[in-house]
């Protein structure tokens, strides 16, 4: 399966969006999607994206009609279609699995009558229309719920219920549940273990996997592996994008706008075609039960450009070809409400802002046939180090050189003014040279004298922190999550309410004043949902201040002055919290430093 979720298209071509093809010239985007070997579509499905006025949440307003509509024109341009049911009137992932409104107020047992109900009659639209239907996707990453209901057991009878209407509309499809975060230990043995155990019954069990969230592709065919073999299921990748830039093209913030939030592969069209390529590697190397990937909206573009803001959100308002109108906020107040605009992806699309497809696109080809091309430098890998006032500076004498074959070679680098060590705290540039000419920059960041010990987590060591917590999530991790300095944080998460405390305690300390601080960004908590403190203790008193936690690799920076060390010496640090099911955080940077003077 090579295939796309173009849900948005409709939306984007009602705003005036073009679409071209590889000389340039007009194109229908199916056709163009077509000629790169693309043989399957995915087509989201919302119950009722539309409020009480009939306007239309966004996202490109999918509701069953629509769905078809794409359905029609993906089949008559020979591609199969997966149909990706949220049961939900709008966005469906981890942190949102919220009921349709007509669908509130039902008990269980009615709630999943209505799962079963509204799949047979979407299904049966399709059927009538046309629509080759390969895969129906009951549910959108539903770690945490679906349709509003949070109980495995109710869960499961959903699931089920989409099945067997699935099962009878269309006999020969295959039917797929989704799940995500793959990088979170066991997570996907605790999904498929669960759903063997209440009989549901699926034949895919599919994952997200976006490389600056989820952690490795050698996890990834791990874990897949696993539920492949041990549960006798195919799997596929039902997400998966890259970008090709990092500028922002509709003047409405992107999802991934910064270098320290893309450092798994090169930001450039080359890195897309590397993360098609490899990620298609780490689902066959699965086996046989290896089905195919699904790029996540390759096509969602800007309706104009940053200039043309104004223009653009009467655009998105009117025909839903942003993220989320203002008119979803009835629905969902305390996200769409919030941050509605325009599209968030189209720096990962693989056409550009101008709707020509990007070399890119092909690589669902290429991964295939192969191709050729000059050896050429993709990437070389930037140094950064990390030390303490008056440390010696010690740079690499090589560093890592990617290139467009996704080979990496080791090469030695000249330091044009080796630093020695710095004298003040501070973020320093120092610049190298490759040979044949190619320059590389090195990161050095001095901090004050910190006597926590593996204040960042980057030593395999950490028998100096105390984790306690019953958390799914608590623990280091270091694939692909930008870090506040170096490369390690600790990640916690649970599916269920839970507390944490991260502790360290340390002895010998000079008495007198210090302070304190961490460094931490997580899901945003509404009011009274939950609490995240930084608190030390010594034998003078106890001090603590709260911890914000304002959304993803939004870093915030708590800090404690004033905390006196008595006569003994000792301190703890510690990071705890009480956070509601489903929220997420990583912490990071830790400090005691003593009160100069």
């Amino acid at each position: 399966m090579n295939g796309v979720d173009v849900s948005s298209v409709l939306s984007l071509e009602e705003s005036g969006v073009v679409f071209r093809d590889w000389y340039g010239e007009e194109a229908d985007l199916f056709d163009v999607l077509a000629s790169a070997d693309v043989n399957y579509v995915r087509v989201r499905v919302w119950n009722d994206p539309f409020d009480a006025q009939g306007r239309g949440y966004g996202g490109g307003n999918v509701d069953v009609s629509r769905a078809v509509q794409i359905g029609e024109r993906a089949t008559a341009a020979g591609m199969k279609v997966l149909l990706d049911f949220h049961y939900s009137d709008f966005w469906a992932d981890p942190g949102k699995q919220q009921a349709p409104k007509a669908w509130e107020s039902l008990p269980v047992a009615d709630r999943v009558e209505a799962v079963g109900a509204f799949t047979a009659e979407a299904l049966q639209a399709m059927k009538d229309a046309g629509v080759d239907v390969g895969m129906v996707q009951v549910g959108n990453e539903t770690n945490n719920g679906v349709a509003g209901m949070t109980a495995w057991p109710d869960m499961a009878a959903a699931f089920n219920a989409g099945s067997a209407a699935t099962r009878a509309v269309f006999p020969d499809a295959l039917v797929a549940v989704h799940f995500t975060n793959p990088e979170t230990d066991g997570a996907y043995e605790r999904f498929a273990s669960i759903l063997d155990n209440f009989d549901v019954d699926y034949d895919v069990f599919a994952s997200s996997w976006y490389p600056f969230w989820h952690g490795s592709l050698e996890n990834l065919t791990e874990v897949l592996s696993h539920v492949a073999q041990t549960y006798d299921k195919d799997v596929v990748v039902a997400e998966v994008s890259w970008t090709h830039t990092l500028d922002d093209g509709d003047g409405h913030p992107n999802v991934i706008s910064l270098e320290a939030d893309a450092t798994a592969y090169p930001v450039s069209v080359q890195g897309q075609a590397n993360v098609v390529r490899d990620v298609m590697e780490a689902v066959v190397n699965v086996g046989a039960a290896g089905l195919g990937v699904f790029y996540w909206e390759p096509a969602w573009l800007p309706v104009g450009p940053p200039a043309a803001r104004a223009a653009n959100e009467a655009l998105w308002e009117q025909h839903g070809s942003g993220w989320a109108t203002s008119y979803a906020a009835e629905y969902d107040p305390g996200d769409a409400g919030v941050h509605y605009g325009g599209s968030a992806w189209e720096n990962q699309a693989l056409f550009d802002f101008d709707g020509a497809p990007l070399e890119s696109l092909r690589a669902f080809q290429y991964a295939r046939t192969g191709s050729t091309a000059p050896l050429a430098v993709m990437n070389v890998e930037q140094p950064r180090v990390a030390v303490q006032v008056g440390t010696e500076v010690v740079l690499p004498s090589t560093v890592p050189v990617v290139y467009n074959d996704g080979s990496v070679r080791d090469a030695a680098v000249m330091w044009i003014d080796e630093p020695g060590a710095y004298g003040e705290a501070g973020v320093y540039q120092v610049d190298g040279e490759l040979e044949g000419g190619l320059g590389v920059t090195a990161t050095v960041t001095v901090r004050d004298r910190n006597d926590l010990l593996n204040a960042g987590f980057e030593d395999d060591d950490l028998s100096m922190w105390v984790f306690d917590s019953a958390a799914e999530t608590f623990h280091v991790v270091h694939d692909n999550v930008p870090a506040a300095i170096d490369d390690r944080v600790v990640n916690f998460y649970d599916s269920a309410r839970y507390t944490f405390v991260l502790s360290q305690q340390v002895a010998g300390l000079a008495p007198g004043e210090y302070r304190a601080g961490v460094s931490a960004h997580g899901a945003v908590l509404a009011a009274g949902q939950g609490e995240v403190l930084l608190v030390v203790t010594t034998s003078e008193g106890m001090w603590s201040a709260p911890v914000a936690l304002s959304g993803w690799q939004v870093w915030s920076i708590t800090a404690i002055d004033g905390i006196d060390v008595g006569a003994d010496g000792v301190a703890t640090v510690a990071f705890e919290g009480t956070l509601p099911a489903g929220a997420w955080g990583f912490v990071d940077d830790f400090q005691l430093v003593p009160k100069e003077g």
